[in-house]
């Protein structure tokens, strides 16, 4: 059986066409209205993570072999065997992300991180394809 891989890049499209829009907005503002620069500094800060990512370039991914699950997410990476692994739980959340953890036989969990996670339909179909239980919890708070 073929390994299921899936990589992510911190510098993509997307970040840089919002954050240019964003920063076009702001100088437009700037241009149009005057607005004082002390209070775009606010907004501007809430850039600094998009921008951060853009330089960076920090990769996160997910491989599934066979028989072990490895992820990696910029400096930190894990790995299980597939043997340690009671199931694998999906949690919709409420702004629809899905949080994926990984429940040990032994009751405790690994949650995958966030950026290192795949599309959850490819991600559940190529656990089932291995024969790895998954669950699926629709909005729960906890």
């Amino acid at each position: 059986m073929a390994p299921y891989r899936f990589e992510r890049s911190g510098r993509t499209r997307q970040t840089a066409v919002a954050l240019a829009a964003v920063w076009a907005v702001m100088g437009a503002l700037v241009v149009f209205l005057d607005a004082a620069l002390w209070v775009l500094a606010i907004p501007a800060l809430f850039t600094l993570p998009a921008v951060w990512d853009l330089i960076s370039d920090r990769r996160a991914g997910l491989e599934i072999g066979e028989d072990t699950i490895r992820w990696h997410s910029g400096r930190s990476a894990g790995e299980v065997v597939f043997g340690r692994i009671d199931k694998v739980r999906f949690d919709t959340r409420l702004d629809l992300s899905v949080k994926v953890s990984i429940v040990l036989v032994t009751g405790r969990k690994l949650r995958l991180p966030q950026e290192s996670v795949p599309p959850w339909r490819d991600l559940e179909a190529a656990l089932a394809e291995r024969g790895i239980a998954t669950e699926r919890h629709h909005f729960s708070l906890m």
